[in-house]
């Protein structure tokens, strides 16, 4: 039997940071079970869009397939061709990054159909491990999150949602131009220190589940 491919997003611009490293753990643990993983960093591909709403998706010898041709069209052609999903972004401005929305607009759209028969014309549904972190509580954007675990349950395949919350955004925090007062630095370093090495464990975890299917 093949071995499964597991398609890993990193919409996060930061190399050894929070969304990263996750992603590099749920990496790991998918790997573990046995899955070849296929990653992009959305932030080192070729220029790409958003959607364009030209509905080239819409006509039959295109259904399902975004027509766009730019530096997404690997993504979206290995993720149609995957076994499972795992994409991660940081909170920007109480949203995922401008790059996961591109990546998200041109995924779903593809499959929707406008039909009320058959809305979506997906015909490869994969389990999907969205992460997102941000330096809020885990809890403070649960609307934000129900929505894209709703409409990727729907358009792509049963996902889970993971949120790491009050994440370490600096080393030193005290090397900033001004003061960034709203945050409590030496709270910051303890949780990184004493939670966050749990949560990697969690999407290890996680990342094994995925390739089983959830």
């Amino acid at each position: 039997m093949s071995e499964k491919k597991i398609v890993v997003v990193n919409a996060g611009p930061r190399k050894g940071w929070n969304t990263d490293t996750l992603l590099t753990e749920a990496s790991k643990g998918a790997q573990e079970a046995g899955a070849d993983i296929i990653r992009f960093d959305l932030f080192s591909l070729e220029k790409y869009t958003g959607c364009i709403s030209c509905f080239g998706c819409k006509k039959e010898k295109f259904k399902g397939h975004c027509i766009c041709r730019d530096g997404l069209t690997p993504v979206l052609d290995a993720i149609r061709e995957a076994d499972g999903l795992i994409i991660g972004s940081p909170n920007y401005l109480s949203d995922m990054t401008a790059s996961f929305r591109a990546l998200y607009e041109r995924l779903i759209f593809q499959s929707l159909t406008y039909n009320a028969e058959t809305p979506c014309c997906n015909t490869n549904e994969i389990p999907v491990l969205l992460l997102m972190t941000s330096n809020a509580p885990d809890t403070m954007y649960r609307d934000l999150l129900t929505r894209y675990e709703n409409t990727f349950t729907r358009f792509v395949g049963p996902c889970k949602v993971f949120v790491s919350g009050n994440t370490l955004q600096l080393k030193d925090y005290s090397k900033t131009d001004w003061p960034w007062s709203i945050f409590d630095p030496e709270d910051k370093k303890k949780r990184h220190e004493e939670v966050f090495p749990k949560e990697c464990a969690e999407v290890r975890s996680l990342g094994k589940s995925i390739v089983a299917g959830w």
